[in-house]
C-alpha cells in the first residue's frame, strides 16, 4: 500500500512553495502547488488512482468502514471539465487532469539536478516541473474525501508563464538613453 506519488513531467501554476497562503476560507495559511498533468501521462495517472485508493483503504482501516462515502471526493479534476465550485478551468488545464497538494511545512524545492533553489522567482505558474505528493483521508467540518500533502518540488525547465508575463533584463536593451542626464554632464 502506497500513498505516495511521484509525478512525472507536468505544469505548475499557482505556486505558493516559499511563502505560506490562506485560502480565502480563513483557513491556516499552506504551502500550495496546483500541478497540470497531461492525460497522456498514464503511468502518472494510474499512480495517482492507486494512491487515491490506497488512502481510502488506510483511512477507512483506521476511522471504520463508513468513515468515508463509497465515491469520496478526491482532489484530482478533469481539466476539461468544471472546478468543484462550478467555474470553467482555464484554458492551460486543457488535456489535463488538475491536483492542488499543499502543506502546512515548507516543500523541498530543487532544480533539475537536485540543487535547492531559494529565489522564489524560479519558481512560477507555467514552469515544468515533478512534485512528490502524499494522499490521505480526511473528516473535518463535515466534509470528507481523499486530499494531497505537497512534500517536495522539482522544476525541470521554464515554461510560457500563466497569467501574466514575467519580467527580463532584456527589456531594457532598446538603446534608450537619458537625454536629461546628459545636458547635467
Amino acid at each position: 500500500m502506497s500513498t505516495k506519488v511521484v509525478t512525472g513531467k507536468v505544469r505548475f501554476s499557482f505556486c505558493h512553495l516559499f511563502e505560506p497562503r490562506a485560502n480565502e476560507d480563513g483557513s491556516a495559511p499552506k504551502y500550495s502547488l496546483t500541478l497540470l498533468i497531461p492525460k497522456a501521462d498514464k503511468a502518472t495517472l494510474g499512480a495517482i488512482q492507486a494512491a487515491i485508493k490506497d488512502a481510502a483503504d488506510a483511512f477507512r482501516a483506521k476511522n471504520g468502514p463508513n468513515s468515508l462515502p463509497p465515491k469520496p471526493s478526491v482532489t484530482l479534476h478533469d481539466g476539461d471539465g468544471m472546478r468543484p465550485n462550478g467555474e470553467e478551468f482555464g484554458p492551460e488545464c486543457r488535456g489535463c487532469m488538475v491536483i492542488t497538494a499543499s502543506s502546512k511545512n515548507q516543500p523541498v524545492v530543487v532544480d533539475e539536478f537536485r540543487n535547492p533553489i531559494t529565489d522564489a522567482t524560479e519558481i512560477y505558474s507555467g514552469c515544468y516541473g515533478r512534485a512528490a505528493i502524499n494522499f490521505f483521508g480526511y473528516s473535518r467540518n463535515g466534509k470528507k474525501g481523499i486530499s494531497a500533502g505537497l512534500q517536495s518540488v522539482q522544476k525541470l525547465y521554464d515554461g510560457e508563464p500563466l497569467g501574466g508575463a514575467r519580467g527580463s533584463a532584456n527589456d531594457f536593451d532598446d538603446g534608450w538613453t537619458d537625454t536629461e542626464a546628459a545636458d547635467l554632464l
